[in-house]
């Protein structure tokens, strides 16, 4: 049985941060995720992926932040189950909980925090009928390193900040030789500033931007050589290319945790904003995978998330303690 002060469920940039945030008040912290290292969707989907909103960072990489963050908590020595789902939770009669790992692991704590981000997630696929055929030989629907597609012709599709952001590096950098973005209407749904960015390096002759299409058809032998693409008023276009990457973002589910009696809306744990607690006492949900009235889904805002439920969380350890907040800018960090 691990024991510990506050379970946290998820490692990425939230999770990591609420070490930081409850190593402050002298709580300590293990955390348990089923990916096999720390950082969740930074480290494993996207480690190469510039971060433009970090107070303090004009640009960090997504894996760089992470980086950061574990240095951080580092001081308050947090404990990891990795490569673990958390499957089970069971209340205890002193009102703790026990949750249990896919592989058996029991963990007891008197606080839980769900930072889960988008929980169990699989790619939103293009309906290309051989698509499977091709995916890990020149499909992907991931980019976890730019310099795999160095030198190479890559078409990327979708028209979310993904798409525009990662057409844009791997342009701008010069790292692949070709890039073509193929979307299937005018209008995009990203940022306004990566569209024009888009918009520019096209008119440059430095990104190919196919609009009103979308790309129908997958060929090759032992690997992908050939995209199809159906455009609405030029009929059908093929590109030889080395690598389609489809950037239709992801199908979040909340897995076994959609199962432990918390109050779900559209796929989120619903949460008092006040101290993002949920409607069972003990269990808090902060990041992504939690939803009240003008959620935005940023991690700078699950960082202001878990700060203050790590605030509410002492109050429940400690009913008899008044917690006096004290600044880092005085007191320094006093680790464990």
């Amino acid at each position: 049985m691990i024991e510990t002060d506050i379970l946290i469920i998820g490692t990425g940039p939230v999770g990591l941060f609420t070490v930081f945030e409850a190593g402050l008040l002298k709580l300590k912290c293990h955390l348990i995720d089923s990916l096999p290292q720390p950082g969740g969707q930074c480290s494993e989907i996207y480690p190469k992926k510039p971060i433009y909103d970090i107070p303090g960072f004009p640009s960090i990489l997504a894996g760089e932040l992470i980086d950061n963050l574990m240095a951080q908590s580092a001081p308050f020595k947090p404990g990891f189950t990795l490569g673990e789902a958390a499957v089970k939770i069971e209340k205890q009669a002193d009102n703790s909980f026990i949750v249990t790992g896919v592989k058996g692991t029991k963990h007891k704590a008197p606080i839980v925090m769900i930072a889960g981000g988008l929980g169990v997630f699989e790619p939103r696929k293009p309906p290309i009928e051989n698509i499977t055929a091709f995916e890990e030989k020149g499909i992907e629907y991931i980019i976890k390193d730019p310099e795999f597609y160095k030198d190479k012709t890559c078409v990327i599709a979708g028209g979310g900040d993904s798409a525009l952001d990662w057409s844009i590096f791997l342009a701008e950098r010069k790292i692949a030789k070709k890039i073509i973005l193929v979307h299937r209407n005018n209008s995009f749904r990203g940022h306004l500033d990566s569209v024009q960015k888009v918009i520019d390096l096209a008119d440059r002759g430095i990104i190919e931007l196919i609009t009103e299409a979308e790309v129908v058809g997958v060929e090759g032998k032992n690997s992908l050589e050939k995209v199809v693409i159906s455009h609405q008023k030029q009929g059908e276009i093929v590109r030889e290319v080395d690598h389609f990457i489809p950037l239709f973002g992801l199908k979040p589910s909340l897995g076994p945790i959609a199962d432990w009696g918390l109050e779900i809306e559209k796929g989120a744990i619903v949460v008092n904003p006040l101290d993002y607690s949920t409607n069972i006492p003990g269990i808090y949900a902060i990041g992504d995978v939690n939803t009240y009235t003008n959620k935005l889904k940023l991690i700078l805002c699950g960082f202001h998330e878990g700060t203050l439920a790590v605030q509410s969380a002492f109050s429940k350890i400690h009913p008899d303690k008044k917690n006096i907040l004290k600044y880092t800018t005085v007191n320094g960090v006093q680790g464990f």
